[in-house]
C-alpha cells in the first residue's frame, strides 16, 4: 500500500482577528479521504468569536485543549450554551448550528474530528456560515430575505450587510455573550481530563475511553476515540486494531517517536511526533510509540463507536502468550530454548511498557 502516512500539521483557512481556523487536506494525508475523515482545528483568541456555522456531518467529534463556551442548536430544538473545558469531548448530531466564544486570557483550540460521508468531498468537512461577509442571506435578494423574514429593506441590510467578519471576529471587551448553563452539558459533554480512568499503568500511561457508553450520540457516527497519556520514556508496544478500526491520531503534548508496519510486513512509517501533528493508522496495520522523556498525550478517534479492540504483539496480553509452545517453535523456527527464553520475557507489563532502568 504505497500512501503517505507521515505526521502534518494542519494549514490555516480563515481568521485572523479573533482566531483561526485550520484543517488538515485529504491532498496531504490521503487516509482522510480513504477513511471518510475530516480534521480541522479551531484557535480563538480572547473575546474571539466563531459565529453561527453549521456543521454538516453527522456526530461531529471534538476535542477541546483549552477553556471557552460553545453554543449549540440541534434540529428543531432550543439554543445549549456550554461552558467548554480542557478535555472536553463533544458529539453532535447532523446539522447542529453552533457558536464559540473565548473570554479568556488564554487560547482556546478545538479539535473537530468526524465523518465525511455526507460532505461534498470525502476526507473534508463541508460547512456553511449563516452570518457575516459569506453568510447564506448575502446570497438571496433583499426582497427574499425581506418577505422571509418580515423585515423593510433598511433592516435586511443592516441584517445581512453590517457583520463583514469571515467566520471569527474580535467582540468588545464588554460584550456580553449568554452564560453558560450547568445542565446544558449532561449528555452532550465528556471530560476526558476528569474522568475515571480505563487503564492506569505505573511509569507508563493512562487510557480514557470514549465511546458510546459516555456519549450515546457517538453511535449515530459510527466514532470512538480514547485521550491517552504516555509517560516519560514509556512504551506503546507493537498493537493493531482487530476489529478494522482506522486510526486517526492527534498529538495535544509533549513528542516521542512512531513506526507503522503494514499488512506486507514493510516499515511504512517511522517519524518524530509533535504537539499539533496528525497522523492515521490504516486498517489492520501495526503502530508502536515511545514517548520522549517530557512525556506524551494523544487524542485518537477510531471508527468504531464501541471500546476499541486491539490485539497486543508484547507483553502479558499479547498473542504469544496465548500460543502453544510447539507452535510458536515452528512458527519462528527456533530451539525449544529460544522459544522459552522470548515466552519468559515481558509477563507482567502489558499495554504500556515502562522505560528500561
Amino acid at each position: 500500500m504505497e500512501v503517505d502516512l507521515s505526521p502534518k500539521l494542519a494549514k490555516k483557512v480563515y481568521g485572523d482577528n479573533g482566531g483561526s481556523y485550520h484543517a488538515w487536506s485529504p491532498s496531504e494525508l490521503p487516509m482522510l479521504r480513504e477513511g471518510n475523515i475530516g480534521a480541522a482545528k479551531l484557535a480563538i483568541e480572547k473575546n474571539g468569536f466563531l459565529f453561527l456555522v453549521i456543521l454538516i456531518l453527522p456526530s461531529p467529534h471534538w476535542f477541546s485543549v483549552g477553556n471557552g463556551v460553545a453554543g449549540i442548536v440541534l434540529p428543531e430544538s432550543e439554543e445549549k450554551v456550554l461552558a467548554i473545558k480542557k478535555g472536553d469531548a463533544i458529539a453532535l448530531p447532523f446539522g447542529a448550528v453552533t457558536w464559540w466564544y473565548n473570554k479568556v486570557d488564554t487560547e482556546l483550540v478545538v479539535l473537530f474530528l468526524g465523518d465525511t460521508s455526507k460532505s461534498h468531498r470525502a476526507g473534508e468537512f463541508t460547512d456553511f456560515f449563516l452570518t457575516g461577509s459569506n453568510g447564506i442571506f448575502t446570497g438571496f435578494s433583499t426582497e427574499v430575505v425581506s418577505r422571509a423574514c418580515d423585515l423593510d429593506e433598511n433592516a435586511v441590510k443592516a441584517f445581512v450587510g453590517n457583520q463583514s467578519g469571515n467566520g471569527i471576529v474580535k467582540l468588545d471587551e464588554n460584550f456580553e455573550m449568554p452564560e453558560p448553563k450547568k445542565e446544558h452539558r449532561f449528555g452532550m459533554a465528556f471530560n476526558c481530563e476528569e474522568a475515571p480512568l480505563d487503564v492506569d499503568i505505573k511509569k507508563g500511561g493512562r487510557v480514557v475511553l470514549l465511546n458510546t457508553n459516555v456519549l450515546p450520540m457517538l453511535g449515530e457516527a459510527g466514532l470512538g476515540g480514547d485521550l491517552v497519556r504516555l509517560d516519560g520514556s514509556a512504551m506503546c508496544p507493537p498493537g493493531y486494531s482487530c476489529d478494522s478500526a482506522l486510526q486517526v491520531t492527534y498529538i495535544v503534548r509533549g513528542s516521542g517517536r512512531v513506526q507503522v508496519v503494514g499488512v506486507d510486513g514493510r516499515r511504512v512509517l517511522e517519524s518524530t511526533l509533535k504537539a499539533g501533528n496528525l497522523f492515521i493508522v490504516p486498517r489492520f496495520f501495526v503502530v508502536s510509540k515511545i514517548a520522549s522523556p517530557e512525556g506524551m498525550d494523544w487524542f485518537t478517534v477510531i471508527t468504531s463507536p464501541k471500546s476499541p479492540t486491539f490485539t497486543q504483539l508484547a507483553g502479558r496480553t499479547s498473542v504469544w502468550k496465548a500460543l502453544s509452545p510447539s507452535v510458536l517453535q515452528a512458527s519462528f523456527d527456533v530451539d525449544a530454548d529460544t522459544e522459552k527464553l522470548f515466552r519468559s520475557k515481558r509477563t507482567s507489563e502489558a499495554i504500556f511498557f515502562p522505560p528500561p532502568n
